[in-house]
């Protein structure tokens, strides 16, 4: 199969699946049911963190190297001995 032509059929195939979700969504507003996430789904690229979730990480991996760097030295110390 020609590369050219499979991309296209799946960009194809991409704009039925968009266009059966938002009849989804719509006939799921119209029933009154569960709110749509259409926000959510349509959002790309990275989470946002706010300042706590960001300080966990950075506590997190802050430990993590920590660990590695003690481990490398432990290694490096058995070797020559």
């Amino acid at each position: 199969m020609d590369l050219f032509k499979a991309i296209q059929e799946l960009y194809a195939e991409k704009e039925r699946l968009e266009r059966v979700i938002v009849s989804l969504e719509e006939l799921q507003r119209n029933a009154g049911a569960v709110p749509a996430v259409s926000n959510v789904v349509k959002r790309r690229g990275r989470k946002f963190m706010d300042p706590k979730e960001r300080q966990e990480v950075s506590d997190r991996m802050k430990k993590y190297w920590a660990a590695r760097r003690k481990e490398r030295q432990k290694r490096a110390s058995g070797h020559g001995a």
